[in-house]
């Protein structure tokens, strides 16, 4: 809880002037409280992850995250976590997010509800691709206003 001080001068006499002898004709301090309201968390996305290959169990590893819904792009996501986004020839020929190489592919299993419409680069790149892959580096997750689970899986190289 916070207060503030606000004065308010003394009071006039009647002919319109103060007294200055008056001892409440001095600016007293009114004092104001207010209870600020904290701001509710903004809304998270929950990504899962799906590694391209099996573990040696065979079984498919999954990294988790979390991202406030509409902040980040999915490929700041993956690397701000160390989740693996590239096979080998993308981490050598990757363009940095720029969306020209089409080295961050990834399919959306689940929650492509909770990620922007895909964009021109991506129309470009994905025009004969399904639907549900993305270029991670176009991809935002969330939009602000929504939450939820999105399920990723990277596609492997050979299958690009």
């Amino acid at each position: 809880m916070a207060s503030i001080n606000i004065f308010t001068p003394a009071p006039l006499t009647a002919g319109g002037i103060r007294n200055p002898t008056n001892n409440s004709s001095r600016r007293r301090p009114n004092s104001v409280s207010f209870v600020s309201n904290s701001p509710e968390s903004p809304p998270e996305i929950e990504l899962d992850f799906i590694a391209p290959k099996p573990d040696g169990e065979g079984s498919f590893p999954v990294d988790k995250a979390k991202a406030i819904s509409g902040e980040k792009l999915m490929r700041s996501i993956m690397l701000d976590n160390k989740i693996e986004l590239y096979a080998t020839y993308g981490k050598l020929m990757n363009c940095g997010g720029g969306g020209s190489c089409g080295t961050c592919i990834v399919e959306i299993i689940e929650g492509q509800d909770l990620l922007n419409e895909r964009t021109n680069t991506e129309l470009k790149y994905l025009k004969k691709k399904p639907e549900s892959w993305r270029l991670a580096c176009q991809t935002i997750v969330g939009n602000k206003e929504n939450s939820g689970k999105v399920v990723v899986q990277r596609i492997p190289q050979w299958k690009k």
